[in-house]
């Protein structure tokens, strides 16, 4: 919903590289190379606020993976020591985001690593079905793409991650993907799109397509990634406000802009996002284990949101941190 100015502004990250969410075949590559630095962990387990949930945020896009291969087998020709960092387990994470007041995380499918096989995240979740909800990854050449998500849908998996391959850039044409999108309208698992700016058109075609499937654009399309944030761009990325069911994550603050805390100079697109689209359909986010390279932290992520912008209020603060992810991603 629009309001009386005008609310759009964003980020980027995740792109298949410069978030280390890529996909196989997939166009998108790491812009520059990020080293994560390998987490400090705290030895008291996080343990879910339930009596307080309106203390407590919701970390909206966080990867884990484990080194232990003897379980979770890598994607074909990816070995440990590919890994960076070797681990980056569910318990790692929490020991880093339970401090700033993050109990719940939506857990991203990380294909680079893992492929298709969700089941690392899957059992996260098993493990802490209250703490954890999943966007997942399927293959959309199957021909049971939908039946598919219905049946992870059981599984915590409430949203799936979906972008441009190598050798085409159509790719919201195929079969299975047009099942996933008329699913998503009657499951209300969203479609996660990990894209850049020039993909936004075709998102905008397709959300009209199919306007009661929920979408979810991560990482402001990755606008900003360059340094500057190019205004056309942003505009592309405000029109989508205009589908009802469309909300955008604010995230991966390393990889946008000057790339370094405290991440100010993003503040100009956030509030043009909140203006286009309202805070009830935008989301914080990390990135994790990204936003933990070089002279980034998990605290200047959250910070810039929970404690700097000065434009929202605190009903507004808590949907950015909380109550949009939660209507999003944790419905069941």
């Amino acid at each position: 919903m629009k309001r009386d100015l005008s609310r759009r502004n964003a980020l980027l990250a995740g792109a298949a590289g410069v978030a280390g969410l890529v996909m196989q075949g997939s166009r998108q590559s790491h812009g520059q190379t990020i080293e994560p630095a390998e987490p400090r962990l705290n030895s008291v387990e996080a343990k879910p606020d339930t009596a307080n949930l309106q203390q407590s945020w919701i970390d909206a896009h966080s990867h884990i993976w484990t080194s232990d291969t003897s379980q979770y087998k890598l994607r074909d020709g990816v070995k440990v020591e590919d890994l960076a960092p070797r681990s980056f387990t569910d318990e790692e994470l929490m020991a880093i985001a339970a401090p700033e007041g993050v109990d719940r995380v939506v857990l991203i499918q990380h294909y680079p690593y893992h492929g298709w096989d969700n089941s690392y995240l899957i059992d996260a979740w098993k493990r802490h079905p209250k703490r954890f909800r999943i966007v997942g990854m399927i293959d959309d050449q199957r021909t049971d793409a939908g039946q598919a998500m219905r049946s992870m849908l059981k599984q915590g998996v409430t949203g799936f991650r979906i972008g441009p391959k190598a050798g085409g850039d159509d790719f919201l044409s195929s079969t299975g993907m047009q099942q996933m999108w008329k699913t998503g309208a009657e499951t209300r698992q969203s479609m996660c799109c990990l894209i850049n700016p020039e993909d936004l058109a075709a998102v905008d075609q397709m959300c009209g397509r199919y306007p009661d499937t929920p979408v979810v654009i991560d990482h402001f399309a990755r606008i900003g990634m360059k340094g500057d944030v190019n205004q056309k761009d942003l505009g592309a990325l405000c029109k989508l406000a205009q589908h009802k069911h469309v909300r955008v994550k604010i995230s991966a603050y390393y990889a946008l802009g000057k790339k370094s805390p405290p991440h100010h100079e993003l503040v100009p697109m956030i509030r043009s996002l909140y203006e286009a689209f309202g805070a009830d359909r935008l989301m914080w986010a990390s990135d994790c284990p990204y936003q933990l390279g070089d002279n980034n932290t998990y605290k200047d992520s959250i910070a810039l949101i929970r404690d700097h912008i000065d434009f929202v209020t605190p009903t507004e603060r808590q949907a950015l941190l909380r109550t949009t992810a939660e209507k999003t991603f944790f419905f069941v």
